[in-house]
């Protein structure tokens, strides 16, 4: 599996899991710093994304992961967003997030 993926200017990101912590907020945050390094290694930053999923184990969080995901996305730079509830690859975690950004 390719952790990043660039095509034509366009910047893929396999999912990335917040596996530190047991709180979503703990998890959301370990999520968007993977994020925001494999963006920089691939040239781009947040500010430049065009898509993201959210997967959530529970949409139970979804209040307090759309918080942070409002606090992390700089104004003006929100990018199309998918949010769903699915079973994770391992109970621990509850959030899962997968880029497209521009080069």
């Amino acid at each position: 599996m390719s952790k990043i993926v660039i095509h034509n200017d366009i910047v893929y990101l396999c999912g990335q899991v917040g596996n530190r912590g047991d709180s979503i907020e703990d998890q959301c945050l370990e999520t968007f710093r993977r994020i925001d390094a494999l963006l920089e290694e691939a040239g781009t930053s947040k500010e430049r994304m065009l898509q993201a999923i959210v997967w959530l184990k529970t949409m139970d969080d979804f209040d307090a992961m759309n918080t942070l995901w409002e606090e992390w996305v700089p104004e003006g730079c929100a990018p199309a967003r998918a949010c769903g509830r699915v079973e994770m690859a391992s109970d621990e975690l509850l959030v899962e997030i997968t880029v497209t950004a521009a080069r």
